[in-house]
């Protein structure tokens, strides 16, 4: 089992080799791959050294998998040069998410849908991932009309210049910006790039990938996305409207019950999620269970995760322990 992970060197990168060798996944061979200024760098994977190779290399020696989180356009030209060659590609970015042909997958949720003919996969948005697991078992149950989203999301989901940004301001000195504004003692509602229809491409990605990932586009997603001065985690706020009503003890049940999520909510005690719990953790963690007494059937809670793993890392590494699994590659 030959596994290529793409964009080794970054921060997410970072993360994936790290999952891979606390999930003792099945791999024989391991080729990191990074970019031409990368090539040649050495880097430890579970106590043995290896040298970071080109793309143009890791295609030549037709890994199974490959692990992409090298942005948009390394995936748009370079996976399908993998895919050719046989290699199944599971992608990070948002290349492939809305490619009709491509799957957009949650293991938890839709990894049943994999072939051994999807030779390229699309990783979701790490807001999306999180938001979905919990409202998978719900929708199920209840079936969703309209979700309204407000998303509360770290520094690290930019990537390292941004982590770096808010730790030169807590240190009070002056450094490369990767915000248009101080991102230290701020809130800046503004994720990703703006559209023609005043959202972000990050709140457009969060309105459009569950529809997708549950495979159903009669309910709306409505979503406003903010970044926060936290180095880690990303939390959400959520009110979802159902077509049926619910009791609480039941939606307790039925995210206890989903697999990779985690329920956290008793204000008697002050139990509730929060990023400085989720860090370094797969889980989904949902609180603040409570009924919307403005609207019929609506429920509100809050979401957190680990952007960089279950949002990022640790999702990609299930889709590729489900496709070894199954014997897809």
């Amino acid at each position: 089992m030959k596994v290529a992970v793409i964009g080794a060197t970054g921060m997410v990168g970072d993360v994936m080799l790290k999952v891979l060798a606390e999930r003792n996944f099945p791999l024989t061979e391991l080729l990191l791959v990074a970019s031409e200024r990368s090539v040649g760098k050495k880097m430890t994977f579970k106590g043995n050294e290896y040298t970071v190779i080109g793309l143009a290399d890791a295609v030549a020696a037709r890994p199974n998998i490959a692990i992409f989180s090298a942005g948009g356009d390394t995936s748009l030209e370079w996976a399908p040069k993998f895919a050719e060659v046989g290699t199944t590609v599971v992608d990070n970015s948002s290349a492939w998410r809305m490619d009709p042909t491509k799957k957009l997958v949650v293991p938890e949720i839709n990894a049943h849908e994999l072939t051994a003919e999807d030779k390229i996969i699309a990783n979701p948005n790490c807001s999306t991932i999180q938001l979905v697991m919990a409202l998978h078992p719900l929708h199920k149950k209840y079936k969703m009309k309209r979700v309204v989203v407000s998303t509360y999301q770290s520094v690290s989901g930019t990537g390292v210049k941004a982590v770096k940004q808010l730790e030169n301001e807590i240190a009070g000195v002056q450094g490369e910006m990767a915000y248009p504004y101080p991102i230290g003692r701020n809130a800046l509602p503004h994720c990703d790039v703006f559209l023609e229809n005043g959202y972000t491409k990050e709140e457009m990605k969060l309105a459009r990938e569950p529809q997708k990932i549950l495979d159903d586009r009669t309910f709306s997603v409505s979503a406003t996305a903010v970044r926060i001065p936290t180095a880690g985690g990303h939390s959400e706020s959520v009110n979802v409207e159902f077509e049926n009503d619910f009791e609480l003890n039941e939606v307790r049940k039925l995210l206890n019950e989903m697999p990779g999520v985690t329920v956290q909510d008793n204000p008697d005690t002050n139990t509730y999620p929060m990023p400085i719990y989720a860090h370094d953790k797969d889980e989904v963690f949902v609180g603040r269970l409570r009924r919307d007494e403005t609207q019929r059937n609506t429920l509100n809670m809050w979401i957190v995760a680990d952007n960089l793993r279950k949002g990022a890392a640790t999702n990609a590494v299930q889709i590729s322990e489900y496709l070894v699994e199954k014997g897809l590659v």
